[in-house]
């Protein structure tokens, strides 16, 4: 979903030149030879083969340099989508189970920053918002309509 016409490098903007990173099998004879530890590419590793950079889907988004998985991002975006009030880092982190608050701190501040971001462009015609709560009672009595440019009257 994130690139239709194909992987596209987000440091060179190479389009389908890049390729998954996968560990190479190798036997157990030249494992137990070579001293040296073995590294295998994390899950979602991408390659460039114009620029040889590394790169993942996340790269360019709110979850980017970010060591929490997924699914708790979304269940946060839910949660401050769907909460009329709004939620709180602390909420956040006793909801998701995330250990530090700093974290939470920081996803609340990058899904705002996001909903901030090109949301206003891609609103365009009829939008039509659920739920509002717009006026109220009054809290003191108004003697009488009231012509434009005058003040109320407060009656106790």
């Amino acid at each position: 979903m994130r690139w239709p016409e194909g992987v596209i490098c987000p440091k060179c903007g190479l389009l389908g030149e890049a390729y998954k990173l996968t560990p190479k099998p190798k036997t157990f004879e030249e494992i137990k030879a070579s001293k040296k530890r073995i590294r295998k590419p994390r899950k979602g590793l991408w390659k460039c083969a114009g620029c040889r950079k590394q790169f993942t889907v996340t790269v360019g988004t709110i979850f980017e340099d970010s060591h929490i998985p997924l699914n708790k991002w979304l269940l946060a975006i839910h949660l401050m989508c769907a909460s009329k009030k709004g939620v709180s880092a602390h909420q956040l982190m006793r909801m998701l189970d995330i250990k530090q608050y700093k974290s939470a701190w920081f996803m609340a501040h990058r899904i705002r920053y996001a909903m901030t971001g090109e949301l206003p462009e891609k609103l365009s015609g009829v939008i039509e918002a659920d739920e509002a709560y717009i006026g109220g009672k009054r809290r003191y009595k108004v003697a009488q309509a009231l012509k434009a440019g005058q003040r109320e009257q407060r009656i106790a």
